[in-house]
């Protein structure tokens, strides 16, 4: 996997249907609406992800990790 920023992940998510509702510190919160569910991942907006962050954004967002690559 590549290194990636808050930034970066943002605009992947975003891509994917997420909207940026808010922001409180160095967290960006993301939801996305489902059919039966809301789907919300905070990011932290640092310029690298470490690779457990990354990883556990991944699962939370439901998305594949080539739309992360």
């Amino acid at each position: 996997m590549r290194t990636l920023s808050g930034k970066d992940i943002c605009l992947i998510l975003s891509k994917h249907g997420f909207i940026k509702v808010r922001q409180k510190g160095n967290h960006v919160i993301m939801p996305k609406l489902t059919e039966d569910s809301t789907v919300t991942v905070p990011v932290p907006m640092h310029k690298e992800i470490k690779i457990g962050t990354l990883h556990s954004i991944i699962r939370q967002s439901e998305l594949s990790k080539q739309d992360f690559e």
